[in-house]
């Protein structure tokens, strides 16, 4: 039974369009929803709208349910729709009546938004971990191969001189960035919509939501019961943003990678370990993992511009347009987690070959060099760069 059946039978077809893929996505919610329905246990109680009795009834049954989805035997049926309604069924089924109230003072909309958070503040952490683990990867191979030195390109042609340690520590330093974004993210997301209900707040019920925000860990209280419905989507779209801003950089050095490690140049060099091979070509070893992470980047743009496209155009309050924005948000979270964690393995492999890059310090590299030493000796800069230019026109 849904939570908002009136008693008619809903026509089979539009259930299972209305319901997607909600039961398959939602098992990754099961237990921040069972965390936040038990806070909101422990206010109804306090409020006197649940006994004690009943309390510790529910307790047991979101501790069952949590029990079960760790073995992944909690089962979210079509018929329910989503996790939500999954778990009142189940507390409905073991504790009776306190089942049956546990939805007093919340809508599925309060309910779903605060699941999410819960869910988006554990994997921002996760993904600060995994960006660091990133950074100190790029660390030590700075550390082995740092002063290597390497030819520095602008437009796909020899610029400058460079090194290893200029190279990829440009990737350090953009990762530092990358958190700023991140703990800025945070800030936005660790606010709590729970008591927010269908987005007009509850009548006549007293709800607590300091209480249950500070008991659920979340920095402050999402006021305007609207705007919470409103952040729907939004919020979601900033964590995607961090994700591709994450994904960025590491798609730019998995095109260096792939670059560097060609044969033509190999100044990188990717062991077998790394390496996938051709089903017809017997000498192939392909650094498929690096281009694999050069198309999550893509992969994940996409999402972002669905997710933004899906809530555009909506007047203020809820809309069911807004189920679809949990599949973007889950897909990016993992490709950025997966993408940082295989990226902190490559560079844990991979090698510098020394005697390549040395060998790929040609003249012209130096021609900007030569100019500054004229101006050094008062040449006009404009007049040096024309005088060294011409040592290289033709080349």
């Amino acid at each position: 039974m849904t939570l908002w059946d009136k008693g008619y039978a809903l026509d089979e077809t539009v259930a299972r369009f209305t319901v997607q893929n909600d039961p398959v996505l939602d098992r990754r919610l099961v237990r921040y929803d069972c965390r936040a329905s038990l806070v909101h246990a422990e206010m109804l109680a306090r409020q006197g709208l649940l006994s004690a009795a009943e309390l510790d009834a529910l307790r047991q049954a979101l501790a069952e349910i949590v029990r079960q989805d760790e073995q992944g035997a909690f089962a979210i049926r079509t018929a329910d729709e989503d996790v939500h309604t999954a778990i009142e069924r189940f507390l409905t089924e073991r504790c009776g009546e306190a089942g049956r109230k546990i939805h007093t003072a919340r809508s599925r909309n309060d309910q779903v938004l605060t699941a999410i958070r819960l869910y988006e503040k554990h994997e921002l952490g996760a993904i600060r971990q995994k960006l660091a683990s990133f950074r100190g990867a790029l660390a030590e191979l700075i550390g082995r191969s740092g002063d290597v030195p390497l030819p520095g390109y602008t437009h796909m042609r020899r610029a400058m001189p460079a090194s290893v340690a200029l190279w990829l520590g440009c990737f350090v330093e953009s990762s530092f960035d990358d958190e700023r974004l991140l703990e800025a993210t945070l800030q936005l997301v660790d606010q709590s919509p729970l008591g927010t209900a269908a987005g007009f707040g509850v009548p006549l019920i007293d709800v607590d939501r300091a209480g249950t925000a500070r008991a659920l860990g979340f920095a402050r209280v999402q006021s305007n019961p609207l705007y919470a419905q409103l952040s729907r989507g939004k919020l979601e779209s900033t964590v995607v943003h961090l994700c591709t801003q994450i994904l960025f950089d590491l798609n730019r050095l998995a095109s260096d990678l792939i670059l560097f490690g060609m044969t033509e140049l190999g100044f990188v060099v990717l062991p077998d370990a790394l390496c996938t091979g051709s089903s017809i070509m017997p000498q192939k070893k392909n650094p498929d993992v690096l281009e694999l992470v050069r198309a999550k980047y893509h992969v994940v743009l996409g999402e972002e511009a669905k997710l933004k496209g899906i809530i555009g155009n909506l007047m203020s309050g809820y809309h069911r347009d807004l189920q679809l924005t949990k599949e973007p948000l889950f897909v990016s979270i993992d490709s950025t987690e997966e993408c940082l964690d295989v990226m902190a393995v490559v560079l844990g492999s991979i090698g510098i070959d020394e005697q390549r890059c040395r060998a790929a310090m040609s003249d012209e590299l130096y021609a900007t060099e030569r100019a500054y030493a004229l101006v050094q000796q008062g040449t006009p800069f404009r007049d040096a760069y024309r005088q060294i230019g011409r040592r290289f026109v033709g080349r």
